[in-house]
């Protein structure tokens, strides 16, 4: 006659045997809040470029960021406060790099054509900086004007170009009727215009402004204005 073996008894969990809860190891949550935060700016920058203040949603940023809507209030306050964010990051990057692009101890008309080349590639380069800009004219700078930091970030770029105006009309290399503001807001609408604008401009003039060729074609011929204008007459 067989006999079936005795079946085992689960093992208790470990509370039921006396075990304290907080005695059980588990897997540790790792918190990055720095990470989170740039996550939602990093959403919020792409929404943002592509639909506006008005369009863009919060839901759609924080599903694409991996994170809660809590979080977002948490670190921005809300949508105001993070689409002011989104443009004081976008033009500090600007002008951190604009300062880097132009050393004061180049010389002088190098100085100034480097300026106009970097405004030229760093708005080819970052569209969604064009974007955001092109929203906010609709708007009539609504939110931009509530910045505090924007403003001051241009004055140093300004500077360095009268630095080197000032240097240039010293040694006669450059005219020494130039106001700076006037020249840094003239080279960023060369650089800007022709690439920002060139689907519909494409379309009017029946040509492909689009591509390479004509941008960079487009640019040269800025560049030597731009040249020629500092260039002392006489």
């Amino acid at each position: 006659m067989s006999t079936r073996p005795t079946p085992r008894r689960a093992a208790a969990p470990p509370a039921a045997r006396g075990v304290p809860s907080q005695a059980i190891s588990r897997p540790a949550i790792r918190r990055d809040p720095e990470r989170t935060r740039a996550r939602l700016l990093e959403a919020a920058t792409e929404e943002f470029a592509s639909h506006g203040y008005s369009g863009a949603r919060t839901d759609r940023i924080v599903q694409a960021a991996g994170t809660s809507i809590r979080m977002l209030y948490h670190y921005f306050g809300d949508k105001d406060g993070l689409y002011l964010e989104v443009l004081d990051t976008v033009m500090a990057e600007l002008r951190e790099a604009e300062l880097q692009a132009i050393p004061d101890d180049l010389p002088p008309m190098e100085g100034l054509l480097r300026a106009f080349d970097f405004i030229a590639e760093h708005f080819a380069d970052h569209p969604k900086l064009r974007k955001l800009l092109a929203f906010e004219n609709l708007n009539e700078a609504r939110h931009l004007s509530l910045s505090e930091r924007i403003p001051q970030m241009a004055a140093p770029v300004v500077g360095r170009i009268r630095q080197l105006l000032a240097r240039g009309a010293a040694t006669g290399e450059v005219r020494a009727d130039i106001d700076a503001l006037q020249l840094y807001i003239a080279m960023a609408g060369l650089a800007y215009y022709g690439r920002q604008h060139a689907h519909t401009l494409s379309h009017i003039l029946k040509r492909d402004l689009l591509k390479p060729s004509w941008q960079k074609s487009n640019l040269n011929t800025c560049r030597a204005m731009v040249e020629a204008y500092l260039t002392p007459t006489g």
